[in-house]
């Protein structure tokens, strides 16, 4: 088998095992007729926040679980006094996940901010730096900037435009989920929204939200619960107050069990380490990108490694989804949107795997 899809669920050896035994863990505790099942799922939930913070080099209590990417934004806009952003602009680029544009055009009706969304140019799949940039003034209230895209595998320059958003005063927000995990990705924007799939070697229902202290202390989230609290188990309904730190994005009973069975493939990444799997990477899909040019395949991705992700993404002059399914039937595992096939090569992936993902798509090209 030969696998490609790390922008969608990403794997590593022995993966299988990993998490059959940190869910057993999980069982044997939770099932015990004693009192220790929430000590243990507590546990091991502030391991999984521990290993995020670390990943990401995050000042503690900055960070915290949520069901999603979405879940997470939209946690964080609506903790967000409503001041900031009505009459403003929220700035988004047309590449970012479809999910986070569907709730930011809502919000933006609801809360009254203007959505802009920035498109590509020069017939790029991709929205370049130069483009978020001209669409970012100082009315830009916030700016949600997608670090690598899901399409096109492009890799933002975040020193830049971070640099470009402070000057003109913006909150600045960075969704990491398709780069962080195969590139490195520090903490330095005013909140961070990310995911433990793709590159993580996660399970869904593992997003988490990163927020700088500065920000923290001006958040009081619409969605709260009583694990918003510094002490969940103070019940006095005329008393609620906001934990200091990131645990006043939380809210019911948390969810445990995405955290657990996530936290094999962060501790993969962790002892591995970014610098070799980004190496690794960088070694195959040098390969697959010099074996689409010998094919005539164009690049959807940027050409320059250096503003790639971990993927390539490449231009079909067929039908992609027939492709897929052949592929799949020679045991290649890719996917598509619409007609670019999306390539992206991890730790199981070998040489060997894609030389013969490339023999495959012999038939395919011109």
């Amino acid at each position: 088998m030969s696998y490609f899809l790390y922008h969608s669920i990403g794997t590593f050896a022995g993966k299988e095992a990993a998490v059959n035994r940190a869910l057993a863990g999980f069982t044997q505790a939770w099932c015990a007729e004693d009192d220790g099942q929430w000590p243990d799922a507590m546990a091991r939930r502030g391991a999984f926040i521990e290993a995020w913070q670390r990943l990401i080099g995050a000042p503690d209590g900055s960070l915290t679980l949520a069901e999603s990417v979405t879940g997470a934004l939209y946690s964080l806009m609506r903790g967000l006094p409503e001041t900031r952003l009505a009459g403003g602009v929220v700035l988004v680029a047309q590449d970012c996940f479809p999910s986070l544009h569907f709730l930011l055009a809502e919000l933006g009706r609801r809360i009254g901010f203007s959505l802009r969304t920035v498109a590509p140019t020069g017939g790029r799949a991709y929205v370049t730096d130069d483009d978020f940039l001209a669409g970012w003034g100082p009315e830009v209230r916030l700016a949600l900037i997608t670090w690598v895209t899901s399409t096109a595998s492009h890799m933002a320059d975040l020193d830049r435009l971070l640099d470009h958003g402070r000057r003109m005063g913006s909150l600045i927000g960075v969704d990491v989920t398709q780069g962080v995990g195969i590139r490195p990705y520090v903490a330095q924007a005013d909140f961070t929204v990310g995911s433990s799939l793709k590159w993580l070697c996660g399970v869904s229902g593992a997003g988490v939200l990163q927020v700088m202290p500065g920000l923290l202390a001006d958040c009081h989230p619409e969605f709260r619960g009583w694990f918003s609290q510094a002490n969940p188990f103070s019940w006095d309904l005329d008393a609620f107050a906001f934990a200091p730190d990131a645990r006043r994005f939380d809210n019911g009973t948390p969810n445990v069990l995405p955290a657990v069975a996530s936290q094999p493939g962060l501790d993969h990444v962790l002892q591995t380490g970014v610098p070799a799997l980004a190496a690794h990477n960088r070694a195959l899909t040098g390969l697959l990108v010099q074996g689409a040019a010998d094919l005539g395949l164009p690049l959807a991705s940027p050409a320059d490694a250096d503003r790639r992700g971990g993927s390539v993404m490449l231009r079909l002059p067929g039908n992609a989804a027939a492709l897929v399914d052949d592929l799949r039937h020679q045991g290649i595992h890719t996917d598509a949107r619409g007609a670019v096939l999306r390539l992206s090569p991890g730790s199981v992936t070998t040489v060997d795997h894609c030389n013969e993902l490339l023999q495959a798509l012999r038939g395919h090209a011109g």
